[in-house]
């Protein structure tokens, strides 16, 4: 007797992340959702990334149908008046309120030798970036302590931008930074974590520039980190 089993296919449904620059005005992301909706997309979360006079920009989370293209998001978005996509980017990590909060948790929870590993583990979800990686500056040059799964293999042999007394972005382009790092397009923050000679550096393949509200938020992080670290 011949069975026939039933075979499912189950669609992944894409989601991606949508930076977005807007008018900062009652309706203005009212219309947005609307025009989003209108191409098929669900908004899953919405942060702000920043607000200054007259503008906002934030990061929106985005289901697509299966099979429609990401430019149907750009189109609709800067249909509407006063609104600029900055980028878009395939969104793989999990949603989950308190992002930071959870992260500082699992940090605490860590064994004393897993907890840097942590902490670059988990930046890139929370902090919305690629890679993260630990340095260290030393006699002998910068040293890489830990890495998160993405960061690249090739590393930077000379780091003039330490030691570091605050959370800053990093010039991209700077003579010190790898080949294949700017070939990427890489854009770069780092923060001091317990003293200025060791770094988290977060990369973002592609962009885009980190906002200055980016950076502190990275600087309140690791000062919270490295009092954990003690």
């Amino acid at each position: 007797m011949l069975t026939v089993r039933r075979c499912e296919t189950v669609l992944r449904v894409p989601s991606y992340l949508l930076r977005v620059q807007l008018e900062d005005r009652p309706g203005s992301l009212g219309s947005l959702a609307v025009a989003l909706g209108s191409v098929g997309a669900d908004i899953l979360s919405l942060d702000v990334v920043e607000r200054g006079t007259g503008y906002a920009v934030d990061d929106l989370v985005v289901d697509l149908p299966p099979g429609a293209m990401p430019d149907m998001l750009i189109t609709a978005a800067e249909q509407i008046k006063g609104v600029y996509v900055d980028t878009i980017r395939p969104h793989l990590g999990l949603l989950e309120a308190h992002r930071e909060l959870e992260l500082i948790d699992h940090i605490a929870a860590a064994p004393s030798a897993k907890k840097l590993q942590v902490l670059a583990d988990e930046s890139p979800r929370v902090l919305r970036v690629g890679w993260c990686t630990v340095v260290r500056l030393t006699d002998s040059g910068p040293e890489r302590i830990v890495g998160s799964h993405g960061a690249p293999e090739t590393q930077a042999a000379e780091t003039p931008w330490l030691p570091l007394d605050h959370a800053e972005s990093l010039d991209g382009g700077a003579d010190w930074v790898p080949q294949l790092w700017r070939d990427m397009d890489t854009t770069l923050a780092a923060a001091p974590l317990g003293n200025p000679n060791t770094a988290v550096v977060l990369g973002r393949p592609g962009g885009p520039l980190f906002r200055p509200s980016e950076v502190a938020r990275l600087g309140y992080l690791t000062g919270i980190v490295a009092t954990i670290l003690r």
